[in-house]
């Protein structure tokens, strides 16, 4: 068990430190540099030009972390797919906001229909070629299982595609999605190992990578992981929740993602009905930095908050 707890760590981990100096001086190269928002933090103007789609050094190493497992552990394979799906469609979106210099990227609907097309594909294959069926576990009822039956698709799409758009909203500061995504990562490899789940080494794949692309991405940033690692992290995590029958877990760990969520859907609302502003900017991080906080204090905040939900996450399991 060991073997596939820690190797996969020590490989991803490893991996990010040869992917990040050969990537970065190529997107720097490519003048594939972040767009700052005017009416931002003005502290976040320093950052205009900080390479981006950085996702695709997590992408790399942990997909090919996790194919050297696949052999021996194929449950793996089905979140490989997905995390590689949902990072192409991140992938496509800053391709076109920033080679193309268009500053929408892919249209709204765009990137619904293919994160429905992707979540129903995975779903299709949950039901059809496993035996995990449409039960799940219920939190703080010591491991006791409930039947969705029908439900299941409805949790299934809510689930998958409000976890990617929460970390992809969570994504606004130095080393926030990855810090966050980290901790929760490590909940589930800790999870699988004490289940000895076989989708314990793609779940620690996934914690040395962000571990590696933190060295890079940590206040001052010198990479940023764009919409490439951002709906691939969500994706990734929502993923291994389902496949454990965990989903009711992703909004107690995950508390971060909803927040945020939450917090531009009030901002909007809000806004629509009162031409005001809720917040002094959404999502929320922002909020805070307006509010006074130094950047990396909210980072520092949003993290102990996961890892005490986290912990909250395994007293509830």
């Amino acid at each position: 068990m060991s073997y596939t707890a820690i190797y996969p760590v020590l490989i991803a981990f490893l991996l990010n430190l040869i992917l990040g100096p050969l990537v970065i001086p190529c997107l720097s190269r490519l003048k594939l540099g972040q767009y700052v928002r005017d009416d931002g933090p003005k502290s976040h103007l320093q950052k205009a030009g900080t390479p981006t789609m950085g996702g695709v050094i997590i992408l790399l190493s942990l997909v090919l972390t996790s194919l050297l497992f696949v052999r021996s552990h194929p449950e793996i394979l089905p979140i490989i797919l997905l995390t590689v799906g949902f990072g192409i469609v991140g992938f496509l979106d800053d391709y076109i906001k920033i080679v193309k210099k268009q500053s929408l990227g892919l249209r709204a609907y765009q990137k619904m229909i293919a994160q429905i097309l992707i979540t129903g594909i995975f779903g299709y294959y949950l039901l059809q070629y496993t035996d995990i069926g449409t039960s799940v576990i219920l939190p703080f009822t010591k491991g006791k299982q409930i039947d969705l039956g029908i439900a299941f698709i409805p949790v299934l799409f809510f689930g998958m595609i409000g976890t990617v758009n929460g970390v992809n909203l969570t994504d606004g500061l130095d080393g926030l999605a990855a810090s966050v995504t980290v901790l929760v990562a490590t909940f589930f490899a800790v999870v699988s190992w004490g289940e000895g789940s076989s989708l314990l080494p793609v779940a620690t794949a996934g914690v040395g990578s962000l571990l590696g692309f933190l060295l890079f991405n940590a206040h001052p940033a010198r990479v940023f992981m764009g919409d490439t690692g951002s709906l691939a992290l969500g994706g990734f995590v929502a993923a291994i929740a389902f496949m454990l029958k965990m989903p009711l877990f992703l909004p107690i760990v995950g508390l971060i993602y909803v927040v945020e969520t939450v917090s531009v859907m009030i901002q909007v609302l809000y806004f629509k009905k009162t031409r005001k502003r809720f917040f002094k900017m959404a999502p929320i991080h922002h909020h805070f930095e307006l509010s006074g906080w130094v950047e990396t204090k909210v980072v520092a905040v949003f993290c102990i908050l996961t890892a005490i939900f986290c912990l909250i996450g395994l007293i509830a399991l």
